[in-house]
């Protein structure tokens, strides 16, 4: 394989869905530095979305955060269909792909992200498929740390576990803040310790959103509400230990009009620029 190159993503990004598509051409989008998509949604696309889509491409700088690769599952690669997402990459100039440290097939789609499990094993396989995917995009890729509600195995912790997949497969990390919170919530540990034991120098990419309150001691990671104060608390302190690295506003459904989209995105912005003069402080 050809040396990897990090990812070039900066600035605060938007997850780009359907539903926005209509308010875009009006939009007041100087705060928005990338846009991110699941390629499963728009690879296929045809028609007007499709030249809508390639428009927007041309335009914005993107990112690719993918849905359907499982990672963790126990059946072979479906390669081709990593050929589909690499020619999609190629055709959009899409900076980074990123998929989740999880499992969503079993000689079938599961459509919905189950966990895996946390054992010695599991890491060998894992990080043996996401070199495969590296070497055959010829690109770096970057997991996501996943939320989960039932731990499978936990020979190791869900943060030595994640640890050491990005080592055996040397590939990057895209960390979602708030998955960390739900995570710490529902498995009990501190959340701050957690964030600071994964290797900053891996994080390319952050996620933030919002989640839903099942019961005091149950978070439901929803992507469909805004973010609350814990959630903007821990990222400003991942800020503080990675630096203001690209970071991406998710909502995927209970869409609110645009323009309170970007309220979140400026909020965003404001915390990393903060996090961009805290490190200029410490070089200086």
């Amino acid at each position: 394989m050809r040396e990897l190159t990090p990812s070039l993503l900066q600035g605060t990004g938007l997850g780009l869905r359907r539903a926005m598509l209509k308010e875009l051409p009006d939009a007041n989008l100087s705060d928005v530095s990338f846009f991110e998509v699941a390629p499963e949604n728009w690879m296929q696309m045809g028609g007007r979305l499709g030249r809508q889509f390639r428009a927007l491409t041309e335009q914005h700088t993107f990112s690719a955060h993918g849905l359907s690769l499982s990672l963790g599952g126990p059946e072979p690669l479906d390669m081709a269909f990593v050929d589909q997402v690499g020619r999609f990459l190629d055709q959009h100039g899409i900076l980074l792909y990123s998929e989740h440290l999880s499992s969503c097939s079993d000689h079938a789609h599961l459509y919905d992200l189950m966990p895996i499990p946390f054992t010695e094993e599991a890491v060998q396989h894992v990080a043996a498929r996401i070199r495969q995917v590296q070497d055959r995009l010829q690109r770096r890729i970057a997991i996501e740390n996943v939320s989960y509600y039932t731990p499978l195995a936990t020979e190791l912790s869900e943060a030595e576990f994640t640890r050491a997949v990005l080592e055996e497969a040397d590939c990057d990390l895209l960390l979602d803040v708030n998955n960390i919170y739900v995570n710490s919530v529902n498995h009990r540990y501190d959340a701050e310790a957690f964030m600071r034991s994964l290797p900053a120098e891996r994080v390319v990419c952050l996620h933030v959103a919002g989640h839903y309150q099942e019961a005091e001691d149950l978070l439901i990671d929803t992507h469909g509400a805004p973010i609350i104060d814990p959630v903007w608390s821990l990222l400003q302190k991942t800020y503080a230990r990675v630096g203001p690295v690209a970071t991406l506003l998710e909502r995927d459904f209970n869409l609110p009009p645009l323009h309170e989209l970007m309220e979140e995105v400026r909020q965003i912005r404001h915390y990393q620029q903060q996090g961009a003069e805290y490190h200029d402080r410490l070089s200086a």
